[in-house]
């Protein structure tokens, strides 16, 4: 399988540079910028993209890749920070310039190779402070802005390349065809990147594992997909076990339970250890710890499921590459946004190999696998539901009542967003509540009750959001409905926070 290979500098867009190209099936793989030339080459990539990232190359600590790296006669694409990396590896300079950020008309001054087919002009985006003042002897400009007389070099006889812009961003027009230029024009690599191939991969490596493997069910599409990869390759060496922890959406524990039993013929447990999980909530309120106790509560409760009815060697997981990166264990530089409870939360203590097949996946692959080993699509275009559940959608303390409201409210909002044929439509959709309160009047009383807030958001693969421009009509009828319906509460909120510089879930 063809690769091309991205060194993440730290740029928050990093992960998008993967995605979009695997968009047009070749696979792309995030690694840290310090890899070592000997273990780059391991992975004999078609190409090498440098990311964008907040440094400078004059910095005493700025980021820096292997020199040997740019011996290794491989195509080469800079984007931001990584175009200004190879203008100050090959004899050009770099200046500190007004900080840019935001879309700037790009003229294209040569439209071979990487920005053949783009067209005259397009809009680009920008997020830099740093430009090209000279050029590097060998190099050519192929496009510039008004502010930006270098915003895209090219030596093409080393198929070297340079943009000041992130075309990994949906505001820059075309910016998929230049990164496809790139991969399919410039590197040549292959379309070979498929679900297909992924499923056939992934079912003759697990085949060849030694042992049981225990697995944590959730409903969810990820654990569901997981298990059902793992079935096809090992079958009754499975055991799927779906652990109630009083933190799942209204009724759900029933729902899951029945769609296992009539859908996917494998060994299936439920566990309900709800009373567990939120006495070990109690009277906690920060966000991380509330999700580590709940990953280790679920490692308990695997553990002694274990030990009663194994041996089980392995602990199969769900996990997906945006939840790696986001956890900071991907060993690139990007600050941990949050740990995941199948990712930063696992103990130390942990007796069970970890097992995790779609590791490598965004969320939007992981539904073509579903779709593929024919899981119902009432499944697979369930809106994701954290890990933690409800803990991380109750910001404070979890106590009965919030439960309650944010079980009661959210329904209301899925309720609402299928009735209007809009659930299909958005990436996710929920409610959560705090600790703050509002006055409301309900008919003459004066009422001093919670305030819930709404979250929807459009996306693709969760790495980035953008916050819902739901109908003002439909707002009102959620929010109606919620203050109605659920007695302790008095105010509805929308939130209206993209990611970044928001997540989608509040904690």
């Amino acid at each position: 399988m063809d690769k091309i290979i991205v060194l993440d500098f730290g740029s928050q867009y990093s992960h998008l540079i993967c995605r979009r190209i695997r968009e047009f099936s070749v696979y792309a793989e995030l690694v840290p910028y310090n890899i070592s030339y000997d273990e780059l080459q391991k992975h004999n990539p078609k190409g090498v993209i440098f990311s964008g990232g907040p440094s400078s190359v004059y910095s005493s600590d700025a980021p820096m890749p292997d020199d040997k790296i740019f011996e290794m006669n491989l195509p080469l694409l800079g984007i931001c920070y990584g175009h200004q990396l190879i203008v100050n590896k090959y004899g050009g300079r770099v200046k500190r310039a007004n900080k840019e950020y935001g879309s700037s008309l790009l003229t294209i001054d040569n439209d071979r190779d990487l920005l053949s087919e783009v067209g005259e002009s397009v809009r680009a985006w920008m997020s830099h402070g740093d430009e090209a003042e000279e050029i590097p002897h060998e190099f050519q400009i192929i496009g510039h802005t008004e502010s930006a007389k270098a915003a895209a070099i090219a030596s093409e006889e080393k198929s070297i390349y340079g943009i000041q812009f992130h075309p990994e961003v949906v505001h820059t027009e075309q910016g998929a065809e230049i990164l496809k230029n790139f991969v399919l024009k410039v590197c040549k690599a292959k379309q070979d990147w498929t679900m297909e191939g992924f499923i056939e991969t992934a079912v003759e490596k697990i085949s060849k594992i030694q042992g049981n493997v225990l697995c944590g069910v959730s409903g969810g599409i990820d654990s569901t997909v997981a298990a059902l990869l793992i079935h096809k390759a090992i079958g009754d060496r499975l055991k799927c076990v779906f652990v109630n922890n009083g933190l799942l959406r209204l009724n759900e524990e029933r729902e899951i339970e029945e769609m296992f039993k009539e859908n996917f013929k494998v060994n299936f447990t439920p566990i309900n250890a709800a009373e567990k999980f939120l006495g070990k909530l109690k009277k906690v309120k920060d966000p991380e710890q509330k999700r580590k106790i709940v990953g280790e509560e679920f490692i308990h409760v695997f553990t002694e499921f274990a030990e009663e009815n194994g041996p089980f060697k392995w602990l199969a997981q769900g996990t997906l590459y945006p939840d790696v990166i986001e956890s900071g264990v991907s060993k690139g530089p990007a600050a941990v946004i949050k740990s995941h409870h199948n990712v930063g939360g696992l103990p130390d203590w942990l007796n069970l190999q970890v097992l995790e097949p779609l590791r490598e996946l965004y969320k939007d692959e992981v539904r073509k696998i579903a779709k593929l080993l024919n899981v119902p699509e009432k499944l697979f275009m369930r809106h994701p539901f954290p890990g933690p559940g409800l803990a991380v959608r109750i910001i404070g303390e979890v106590t009965q009542a919030k439960l309650e409201i944010a079980k009661v409210a959210s329904k209301i909002v899925e309720d609402e967003l299928l009735e209007a044929n809009l659930y299909d439509k958005v990436w996710q959709a929920y409610a959560a509540v705090g600790d703050d309160k509002a006055v409301g009047v309900v008919g003459d009383e004066r009422r001093y009750g919670n305030i819930v807030m709404i979250r929807v958001v459009d996306s693709i693969d969760a790495m980035t959001a953008d916050w819902t421009r739901l109908p003002h009509e439909l707002l009102e009828k959620i929010s109606n409905r919620i203050t109605n319906e659920i007695e302790d509460v008095t105010w509805v909120t929308y939130t209206i926070s993209s990611k970044p510089p928001a997540t989608i879930e509040p904690q």
